[in-house]
């Protein structure tokens, strides 16, 4: 793939690992502050940071096989779980929340499909599929570790989420001027 032939393949990976975990550090500061103390933002920190921190140390003594896709396909799906009780434990979230579960979901689809595509197809000819998981999976990993920090709603997916979700009601969408 192509990044990883560029930087190496492990680099990238501690490179998301220490973006979570600067990440955490950041939001350890908020909530020591008392600007955000009732929402998941650091318990999603926490556990996205403990999750690439020991993903990162857990796989760097595995080979980078096809068999490896699998495993972080997984790995990410304990980890959504982990989000998902963080979020019945607090029961309100914020902007980043919604951007960590389509970001792990987005991953995990990808995984998926390159495992499938080298270990059950046993296909050895690059193509397109990638090039997408590639640069997907390194991009979404980054928009995750940035929303964490800014907490803010980026690419506009919860109003796209608002917006098909007032679509379905049959209700109007209002924007702001």
């Amino acid at each position: 793939m192509f990044l990883t032939e560029q930087f190496g393949f492990f680099s990238l990976s501690a490179l998301s690992a220490w973006g979570f975990l600067m990440a955490f550090f950041f939001n350890i500061f908020i909530y020591s502050i008392d600007i955000k103390r009732k929402t998941t933002l650091l318990i999603s920190s926490f556990i996205m940071m403990v999750s690439y921190m020991a993903g990162d140390h857990f796989f760097t003594w595995l080979s980078s096989t096809a068999v490896t896709y699998i495993h972080w396909a997984l790995y990410d799906l304990v980890t959504l779980l982990f989000l998902g009780g963080g979020y019945l434990l607090i029961k309100k979230t914020t902007p980043s929340f919604t951007y960590l579960v389509c970001g792990l979901s987005i991953n995990i689809l990808l995984f998926v499909a390159v495992y499938l595509d080298v270990q059950v197809y046993k296909n050895s000819t690059y193509w397109i599929l990638w090039d997408i998981y590639s640069f997907g999976v390194n991009i979404i990993d980054f928009t995750m570790i940035v929303v964490l920090i800014v907490d803010r709603d980026i690419l506009g997916l919860i109003k796209l989420k608002n917006g098909i979700k007032a679509l379905f009601k049959g209700q109007q969408i209002k924007h702001p001027v």
